[in-house]
């Protein structure tokens, strides 16, 4: 199973076609080859093994955020 966890593009680099992400505060540089539509600085993608796989909307991602920060909440108390 793969989890990806949604990202916010914050710098486009054409001239390699990737793209600067923000993956829970976490940056690194990903490819858009695999990308019909282009990117733009603050859109959000899911991303898998370094490619950009799609664009993604604002209500999805803070929903699918809100969820993992519930997840890492409970593994650092021990919830279960």
């Amino acid at each position: 199973m793969c989890l990806s966890i949604p990202s916010q593009v914050v710098e486009v680099h054409p001239e390699d076609s990737t793209v600067t992400v923000d993956t829970m505060g976490v940056k690194r540089q990903v490819s858009t080859h695999l990308m019909a539509e282009e990117l733009e600085v603050g859109d959000y993608v899911l991303i898998h093994i370094g490619f950009a796989m799609n664009k993604i909307d604002k209500a999805d991602v803070e929903e699918s955020l809100a969820l993992y920060q519930e997840i890492i909440d409970k593994m650092n108390t021990g919830e279960e």
